[in-house]
């Protein structure tokens, strides 16, 4: 049970503080990370989530870059499922589609499945920096 460790509480209460991250998708990233110990970079989790696009090229020949087929599936839809979420209700997302696909002419899929990695990258800065998320977040700039 996630309610009984404080720990695990407190990594759902994180994690499922980013928009359209539910509580199914929470507990697949906690269990698919170890509690984020094992997997600490988004760019790995991407990998083996199969987000990651990976370029298919031998000399001159230059081919389509395409996701990694030795992914963990149910990672994926589950992913898939909140980014069409994201694209639903977020209008930073929303945005974001559309300007990709109508403005700049890219495939629909492809920008979902960066939409994908955005919200990994999200979880993972919030986990990392210890906080829920914060829609409008401003880094503080440090002057060296």
């Amino acid at each position: 049970m996630v309610s009984t460790d404080d720990h695990l509480n407190w990594l759902m209460d994180i994690v499922t503080s980013v928009p359209s991250i539910g509580p199914i998708t929470a507990v697949q990233m906690i269990i698919c990370t170890n509690e984020f110990r094992d997997i600490t970079a988004p760019k790995k989790f991407a990998c083996y989530a199969g987000v990651a696009p990976f370029k298919s090229e031998s000399g001159m020949f230059t081919g389509k870059s395409r996701v990694s087929h030795i992914a963990n599936k149910k990672m994926k839809s589950l992913l898939h499922i909140c980014a069409m979420g994201a694209l639903r209700y977020d209008k930073q997302m929303h945005a974001y589609y559309e300007r990709k696909t109508t403005a700049e002419g890219k495939n629909g899929m492809v920008v979902i499945n960066a939409i994908r990695y955005k919200l990994i990258q999200r979880v993972f800065a919030c986990v990392r920096q210890r906080r829920h998320f914060i829609k409008d977040y401003q880094r503080d700039h440090v002057e060296t």
